[in-house]
């Protein structure tokens, strides 16, 4: 099991930015993020292995960026151009594989004027 410790969120206007931070307890092989809306089913927004492979949800390509330190065993999440449909709970998560086995508590991200 890897416990995994999120930061980062709050409230933005449309156009802010916003940068998340996960860490685990441990090393895994692809580390990424999935958020939930209010009302919508729970979907991924972006994954990176180890050895820096990405994928992207359609919606945020262009406009977020997830990194890495493999050192800290940190994942980031670098949101820009947030809109207010990317209003939701951010959560991190951890996989051996693809499908994530473990989960962070949540951040809340709000995108509103």
């Amino acid at each position: 099991q890897v416990q995994l410790v999120e930061s980062g969120g709050g409230l933005v206007q449309p156009g802010g930015s916003l940068r998340l931070s996960c860490t685990a307890s441990r090393s895994i092989w692809r580390m990424g993020w999935y958020r939930q809306a209010p009302g919508k089913q729970r979907e991924l927004v972006t994954t990176i292995t180890r050895s820096g492979s990405t994928d992207y949800q359609d919606s945020v390509k262009g406009r977020f960026t997830i990194s890495r330190d493999n050192a800290k065993n940190t994942v980031y999440l670098q949101m820009n151009s947030l809109k207010p449909e990317d209003t939701a709970v951010y959560y991190c998560v951890a996989a051996a594989f693809y499908a994530p086995t473990d989960w962070g508590q949540g951040t809340q991200v709000t995108v509103s004027s």
